[in-house]
């Protein structure tokens, strides 16, 4: 930490000029959640660290033209109470309430938390089930938007490149006929880091489901769409039948690990169970 050099802009302008000259040593941050407890245990210290905390242009959560917009570096506690993300994304509001505790939903930013790339990333669920789009800002000032579903290559490997940094992530408001849920098992109520979770977004006419997104976590090296599953709901009546169809898919789709929070085992079960409760929560 000695050598780490720490520079905090306080706007776009001043970002773009170290982006630009300092591209391939910074390591950027807003509520440094993920990257201050990594070096506390030992981890390997940035060269150089910017913190964009201070610029307004990302911190926001607006609702425009039939799309809900919100700023790289918002908190997890602002999307937690906010009534555009309650109203139109239910299922976001859910897993940011879920985050940790309050001091580091307090700090944590949802870029952060994308970005960051873990399995387990909360919001990264909801926000597959939206169909969400990432907004990247390149050195030169050069933007471009990645479907969330192609931003996650790899564990804690993103579509992200030198100097490219998240500035907003963009999702269509779900129709009147569209209904979600989502699930997160954890060994513990507070600050629990999940064992699994399950998201869904369904769009029923009458009893028919016309469109599907199920995205799963901690049970594959990535956030991931489950895609199979999603195409043999699509065009269906949902019945008992089916939903133990889709259970025996989901196990197949998914790769997950035994460690200290769950056998690999207990995760495919526990998987599955959660998927059917998720789509019988959100038909209901």
């Amino acid at each position: 930490m000695d050598n780490t050099e720490y520079l905090r802009p306080s706007n776009l302008k001043e970002l773009s000029q170290i982006m630009a000259g300092h591209k391939d040593r910074a390591t950027v941050i807003a509520g440094g959640t993920n990257l201050i407890p990594q070096m506390r245990n030992g981890g390997k210290s940035p060269e150089l660290i910017v913190d964009i905390g201070d610029i307004q242009d990302f911190s926001f959560i607006m609702e425009d033209d039939g799309f809900i917009s919100i700023g790289a570096a918002t908190t997890i506690a602002e999307i937690a109470s906010s009534d555009i993300v309650s109203t139109f994304s239910s299922i976001l509001a859910s897993s940011a309430r879920e985050l940790g505790n309050p001091l580091i939903r307090n700090r944590a930013t949802i870029g952060g938390n994308l970005a960051n790339a873990s399995p387990c990333a909360d919001t990264a669920l909801p926000l597959l089930a939206l169909d969400a789009v990432i907004r990247i800002l390149s050195p030169g000032d050069k933007t471009r938007d990645v479907v969330l579903n192609n931003f996650f290559h790899g564990y804690r490997f993103t579509d992200l490149g030198k100097g490219e940094i998240i500035t907003r992530i963009i999702f269509p408001k779900p129709d009147d006929e569209t209904t979600g849920s989502q699930i997160k098992i954890g060994l513990r109520n507070a600050a629990a880091i999940s064992v699994a979770s399950i998201a869904v977004m369904l769009t029923m006419e009458g009893k028919i489901c016309r469109k599907a997104r199920i995205a799963a976590g901690s049970v594959a090296p990535i956030p991931m769409r489950v895609s199979r599953v999603e195409q043999l709901l699509e065009n269906q009546e949902i019945s008992t039948t089916l939903l133990e169809q889709c259970k025996a898919i989901m196990k197949k789709e998914i790769s997950p690990i035994s460690d200290i929070r769950g056998s690999a085992e207990y995760r495919s079960y526990v998987t599955a169970v959660i998927l059917e409760r998720n789509i019988q929560r959100a038909l209901s």
